[in-house]
């Protein structure tokens, strides 16, 4: 992918070496200071100034993180070296973190492809990949000084872009949603829904999450829905038609096997001869047989005392 980010290949030097010519000039000085001549004061005191200038060119990374350089407006590449090392003070320096950050985007309502309103939230993993679309490419400088505080921190910079990351993830987050319907009813068809297809609409919304945010050099680690409800508007009335679809698979399953254990109570009864029915007593046995075992509740038995035959 294109990109316009460039090590810092300027002079650089180990700053531990720096500190110690740092300190033979304060040194140097100080003798100067002391000796009283006019000539030798001025130049110590010069020396002292060109000092303190050069403090300012110390640059100190820890691991995963790195220095946007700039020399009056124009950018000088990105210093990713850890330790400590000392480059030309005049260079601006704007320190960001490569690491790893997350972010619990808070449900927000859409409504799916059928049109029902829904609750759906979000958790992802970034990081910062491309340090030159992060600073110029976004005004991440301006969301980050928005607070109106003196000079700008890697927290207030970072902020900045989770800002941006948020407000990017409520937009993806929506139109993902809004692709899908949110279960199938209960319907036998292979159609992907955000309940069922859980790895593949995560998978569709970390790929729509790194489109969008390219263009900041951010990229997306992992995101996962990590809530997904009906909104409370209907969320009762759809709790009531999942309720009646399980019942209504439950007395599918209760009837067929109460047609099957009356199929085969018949086939004994006339295979061992036990008691010879006509059709009439068949039926009213059939019905009796069915309400007993469909019943929810158990059934009162009546005895008959008397004859089969009328």
């Amino acid at each position: 992918m294109e990109t316009k980010e460039k090590n810092f290949t300027g002079f650089k030097m180990n700053g531990f070496l720096m500190i110690a010519i740092h300190l033979l000039l304060l040194a140097a000085c100080v003798y100067g200071f002391t000796t009283g001549s006019l000539p030798i004061v001025l130049c110590s005191a010069a020396v002292v100034t060109i000092v303190c200038i050069l403090f300012a060119g110390y640059v100190q990374l820890e691991p995963n993180e790195s220095k946007v350089l700039i020399f009056f407006g124009n950018y000088k590449g990105t210093f990713r070296d850890t330790g400590l090392f000392w480059v030309n003070p005049f260079l601006s320096q704007k320190k960001l973190s490569m690491r790893a950050r997350n972010l619990d985007v808070d449900p927000i309502k859409v409504n799916d492809k059928i049109g029902n309103p829904i609750l759906i939230g979000l958790v992802l993993v970034w990081k910062v990949r491309d340090t030159y679309k992060a600073m110029f490419e976004i005004d991440a400088q301006t969301m980050a000084g928005s607070v109106g505080t003196v000079g700008i921190t890697v927290g207030q910079r970072m902020n900045a872009f989770e800002s941006f990351v948020k407000v990017q993830s409520d937009a993806a987050l929506r139109q993902v949603a809004g692709e899908y319907a949110y279960d199938n009813n209960g319907e036998e068809n292979s159609e992907l829904t955000l309940r069922a297809g859980s790895e593949q609409i995560n998978d569709q919304m970390e790929r729509k999450l790194n489109e969008r945010l390219f263009m900041a050099g951010i990229e997306v680690v992992e995101a996962r829905i990590n809530y997904l409800a009906y909104a409370p508007e209907i969320a009762a009335v759809m709790l009531r038609r999942q309720q009646a679809s399980a019942i209504i698979a439950a007395r599918e399953k209760i009837v067929e096997g109460a047609v099957s254990m009356v199929k085969m109570a018949l086939h004994q009864l006339a295979d061992e001869d036990v008691v010879e029915l006509d059709e009439d007593k068949k039926a009213a046995m059939v019905s009796n047989l069915l309400v007993v075992l469909c019943a929810d509740e158990a059934a009162q038995p009546v005895v008959n005392t008397g004859t089969l035959h009328q």
